[in-house]
């Protein structure tokens, strides 16, 4: 199955309507996957067989709101999702105070921030992504906000502030969340800031793993994948539990918990699937 994410802030006037219109559509199609659209534009992630896949594409470029839109492609074994919803939201991501996302910084291309890292320029990596994202990989030597849901990124900008002065490089999944955050670092006086095009997963396909460590977060059923499919990934966590090198997510067995965890395939056969809270 391909599995493929977007996104675009752009204007679109009765987003109602075309939720109401696309949910039709993507349904006859015979796609799955996770739709948000406000009136600031569209963010999402769908799944199926390569032709529906390609021919949603086509679809989504028809429209005149969303001409340029990118599509970052991956594959899964099976649906990336359980479902299709398409769903109106006030933002497609949510951050207080609110910024135009059409005003973000500069991007910076895959290669080229390759070519940075190779040559060891004077470069700061941020990631912007959420805790339980950045644990399982990120970029080397990246800085962590070590925030739980993105909307907390502006109350950690003071986490920053003496390096307004220096050349930054943000990045997130596919690119969505830094184009408000470069936003709002520009708004609170940082002069060089960038933002990496189409984020990790741009960067995996253009770049493959380097200078990169561990797997990288999403947001379907497949919990996490490798930059470079071809190569075998080492964990840079740990099994919650055991404290074993670990990069496998599960939610607690106990519904009412859910929690989100790490946990290793021992630990999983021995606790059945439950988080340390609850065998404790």
């Amino acid at each position: 199955m391909k599995v493929v994410t977007f996104y675009k802030y752009t204007e679109i006037k009765n987003s109602e309507k075309f939720v109401e219109e696309h949910l039709t559509y993507c349904k006859k199609l015979g796609i799955k996957g996770k739709i948000l659209v406000s009136n600031e534009g569209i963010n999402g992630g769908i799944s199926g067989e390569d032709k529906k896949v390609e021919e949603y594409k086509k679809k989504l470029l028809s429209y005149s709101e969303f001409k340029g839109i990118e599509f970052k492609d991956t594959y899964s074994d099976e649906y990336a999702y359980r479902k299709m919803f398409v769903r109106v939201r006030k933002e497609i991501i949510r951050f207080d105070p609110k910024v135009d996302g059409k005003k973000a910084s500069c991007k910076l291309s895959p290669k080229k921030l390759k070519e940075m890292l190779d040559k060891k320029e004077d470069v700061v990596l941020l990631d912007v992504r959420n805790r339980y994202e950045t644990r399982i990989g990120k970029f080397k030597n990246a800085i962590e906000l070590d925030i739980d849901v993105f909307n907390e990124f502006p109350e950690k900008i003071n986490k920053i502030n003496g390096l307004k002065n220096k050349k930054i490089v943000m990045y997130c999944t596919g690119g969505v969340r830094c184009e408000k955050a470069s936003a709002a670092l520009l708004n609170q006086g940082f002069k060089d800031v960038y933002q990496l095009d189409g984020g990790i997963l741009n960067y995996g396909k253009e770049c493959s793993d380097a200078h990169w460590e561990g797997k990288c977060f999403v947001f379907d059923r497949r919990v996490s994948i490798p930059l470079d499919s071809t190569k075998e990934v080492h964990p840079i966590s740990r099994c919650d539990i055991c404290n074993e090198f670990s990069d496998i997510y599960v939610n607690c067995k106990n519904v009412e918990c859910d929690k989100l965890f790490i946990c290793c395939k021992n630990c999983q056969s021995r606790h059945k699937g439950y988080c340390p809270e609850e065998i404790n």
